[in-house]
């Protein structure tokens, strides 16, 4: 008897798992406007048989749209990120959860199991409006299933986001470190761009500039940007070559805006950072770890190198495009009497500078020590309702019913990110961990493809540490990055269609621990603003 093989297509806010049952067969609709990406998945199950099938998928397309076909890849997960609240968490766990987004158009069926392809379609700016039909074809071994994907095209063509930064910090180490090259080496630069460009495609318009070895995480691989050289007993010379090469391969990536490198250590503002002769080769520091934050010699040097920035950045006309940082997630009275002491010295070397830093303790932005606060997502309402502007951020936390972007929370959850940011009005995104692909604390490597807490879990989620797995020739994508991504398109529909953030559309959106997240939620709403387009 010949084995049974399904092929249906769905949403791309369902994970499927190895033991997924088949959905409905038929023609699946999705709608877009025009410049928009979207996306589904066709699953794939064999009810039984010997042996693993290779299943190919092909497609066809109408001229205005582009299809892209990527296999689902399965990583393992161990355990559900904690607390675990029914309704919160998606998946069969311990197991296997879908997520690399590897290129390929083919994959091998076990039976038993369900697979599935993501499909991915771009939208032309150009498209004339009205359907566009994708003919897709699961061939099984010889068994072909048929399918159709109409995409709805409106009359609305999506506009670029506008005044809601998005920035993840990227780690030019973990670059260095897996591909097997120098920091910023003739080797370097070519990965580098693959993966800015990466990060531009995703709705990511904010880079991380190491001109110092990031202070995050304790003492990392030396990735210093700017070359340092002492020419005297408190006199130091600066080459931005590298700089601003970063900064002007990025641009040419697509990358609108930069930001700088933390001046003092995380978790205390208590030290000078580590910053290293020419740009840390041998790792000779140019003064002992200890150094005082605000100390004599520590403001001898910034007292050179921020004039010289400043040179710098109006040279290369990004000034109005730049954020800068103090220290990362100060908290409690000791921090902040450090935080007052080391903002007051850059206000008398650099008061062109305006700060913002991720930390929750509201007291800082009410003293008016730091200019652009970021606090975590469950304390954000607390600046919001004070009528202090600010971004947001969520890392390991907050879980449970707030919004997160972990192995476990549903992919309907994470669409609605760019809802609730457009919603509660903060004013830009920040998360740590675009590419951290190490165990935490540490300078050693995890296989991304089985690890992904930075062996840190409970503490680390599961999820937390990175957006995008490490491959031969450059990104693979994650479903979770995909979903993101989507979801920032949702803010710029929004913006593009000039919907106000109490209309009553969004009313159901209360909090970031109090929204819908149903994939019908989502397409419902989505319907409505391209109805009043018409």
């Amino acid at each position: 008897m010949a084995t049974k093989t399904w092929a249906w297509l769905t949403d791309s806010l369902h994970r499927l798992q190895p033991d997924s049952l088949p959905g409905r067969a038929g023609i699946f609709r999705i709608q877009a406007a025009r410049g928009e990406q979207v996306s589904c998945q066709l699953g794939v199950r064999a009810a039984g048989g010997d042996e693993p099938v290779t299943v190919r998928l092909s497609c066809k397309s109408d001229s205005g749209v582009g299809v892209r076909i990527r296999r689902v890849g399965y990583v393992p997960v161990p355990h559900y990120n904690t607390p675990v609240i029914d309704g919160h968490h998606e998946g069969r766990l311990p197991g296997y959860v879908g997520d690399p987004l590897f290129e390929e158009d083919s994959l091998p069926l076990w039976p038993g199991e369900t697979a599935a392809f993501w499909i991915t379609i771009m939208v032309d700016r150009a498209c004339r409006p009205g359907p566009q039909r994708v003919r897709l074809a699961a061939d099984f071994a010889g068994r072909v299933h048929r399918y159709e994907l109409l995409v709805d095209v409106c009359d609305v063509t999506l506009q670029q986001r506008k005044d809601f930064p998005v920035t993840h910090w990227f780690y030019a180490d973990a670059l260095c470190d897996y591909y097997g090259v120098e920091p910023f080496s003739d080797a370097f630069w070519p990965i580098f761009r693959r993966y800015v460009r990466n990060i531009a495609s995703h709705g990511q318009d904010t880079l991380y500039v190491p001109v110092f070895t990031p202070p995050l995480d304790d003492v990392k691989r030396p990735t210093q940007l700017l070359k340092v050289r002492r020419r005297g007993e408190g006199l130091y010379a600066f080459d931005f070559s590298d700089v601003r090469k970063w900064i002007r391969t990025a641009a040419a990536c697509g990358i609108r805006q930069f930001e700088f490198s933390h001046l003092f250590t995380q978790w205390g503002v208590a030290n000078a950072i580590r910053i290293y002769h020419g740009q840390g080769a041998d790792e000779r520091l140019l003064w002992r770890p200890s150094t005082s934050a605000t100390g004599k010699t520590y403001r001898t040097f910034l007292s050179q190198y921020l004039p010289a920035l400043k040179r710098f950045l109006l040279r290369e006309k990004i000034m109005d495009r730049c954020f800068f940082h103090l220290s990362d997630e100060p908290h409690g009275q000791a921090h902040q009497a450090n935080y007052a002491k080391a903002r007051a010295m850059l206000d008398d070397l650099a008061p062109w500078m305006k700060m913002m830093d991720a930390l929750s303790e509201i007291d800082f932005a009410r003293k008016g020590l730091v200019d652009m606060p970021i606090p975590i997502l469950n304390t954000a309402r607390e600046f919001l309702a004070d009528g202090i502007p600010c971004w947001a951020y969520f890392c390991c936390g907050p879980r449970g019913k707030y919004l997160n972007r972990l192995m476990d929370t549903p992919l309907a959850k994470i669409r609605m990110s760019g809802w609730l940011f457009y919603r509660t009005g903060v004013r830009g995104f920040l998360h740590w961990g675009y590419n951290y692909w190490y165990k935490r604390k540490s300078r050693q490597m995890i296989d991304p493809f089985t690890v992904s807490d930075g062996g840190a879990a409970p503490n680390w989620a599961y999820g937390d540490t990175f957006l995008v797995y490490p491959g031969q020739a450059g990104p693979i994508d994650s479903v979770r990055w995909e979903v993101f991504a989507e979801s920032l398109q949702d803010y710029a529909l929004l913006q593009t269609l000039g919907v106000g953030r109490d209309d009553r559309l969004l009313s159901a959106i209360s909090e970031y621990d109090d929204f819908p997240f149903s994939p019908s939620w989502i397409a419902a709403a989505r319907r409505k603003l391209f109805a009043r387009s018409r």
